[in-house]
């Protein structure tokens, strides 16, 4: 994977998981709402319109990955990741970052939870899948750690804030969800295995390659975004983060 050099913006190096996925994230009225558009957030926007971008920053130490928007239609991480992303860009960092603010613009672009109809939430397992691709990504980069960033509603599945993990065949999997959950104040649901619930979850297949991985929630309605929301999936992406002493 090619990452080219940005130079406008520092350290700044990108490259692309996808380039079937664009979308003009702007048309969707949530996110023009509540993201803030300065100069750099625009950036990002218009690299969306080709395809799911990758964005590094920093070098050595750990290899972190932080995702949000593999449902397009939960919207706030996807806001806290790009605030996220804006308040790393001129840090030192001792690690090496790797941020997807949005897995799959076209489904943030239209509000809807799946891509061309394949839930990617389901489907990493999948050859070629914009999930799979990720996954792929994460082989490739040879990524230690992966966080994955969603936003859950009320009366659905799992309906409230709390952070998944699994303790096996990635067993830090668990201790990274329980550092993340008491610092901000949520539950962890944890497996004793990755995947044995259902497949394709890009956290659990990670962890099945060894990579641990949570995945973190936030209430939000689904399509919307919730008072409070992106402050929530703030807190859930620097503890994360501060797990490793960032």
């Amino acid at each position: 994977m090619y990452f080219e050099k940005i130079e406008e913006f520092g350290n700044l190096e990108m490259s692309y998981i996808s380039d079937i996925s664009g979308g003009y994230i702007l048309r969707n009225k949530h996110i023009l709402t509540n993201l803030e558009l300065n100069r750099f957030t625009q950036f990002i926007l218009e690299k969306c319109v080709y395809g799911t971008p990758i964005f590094k920053l920093g070098s050595g130490g750990n290899r972190i990955l932080v995702i949000s928007g593999i449902h397009g239609n939960e919207l706030s991480p996807q806001i806290a990741n790009v605030k996220l992303l804006n308040n790393m860009l001129e840090k030192k960092i001792n690690n090496t970052l790797y941020f997807i603010p949005f897995a799959s613009p076209k489904s943030t672009m239209n509000n809807e939870r799946a891509f061309n109809s394949m839930d990617l939430n389901r489907s990493a397992h999948i050859n070629d899948s914009i999930s799979n691709l990720i996954i792929q990504a994460t082989d490739e980069l040879g990524i230690n750690f992966v966080g994955d960033f969603h936003s859950t509603a009320y009366n659905s599945n799992p309906g409230r804030e709390c952070v998944f993990s699994s303790k096996s065949p990635s067993p830090e999997s668990y201790l990274i969800a329980n550092y993340v959950a008491r610092d901000v104040g949520c539950e962890v649901l944890s497996f004793d295995y990755a995947g044995s619930s259902y497949k394709g979850a890009v956290e659990d297949v990670c962890n099945l390659n060894h990579i641990p991985a949570i995945t973190c929630e936030v209430l939000s309605p689904f399509a919307s975004v919730g008072e409070g929301s992106i402050e929530r999936s703030y807190l859930q992406l620097t503890s994360f983060l501060s797990y490793f002493g960032l």
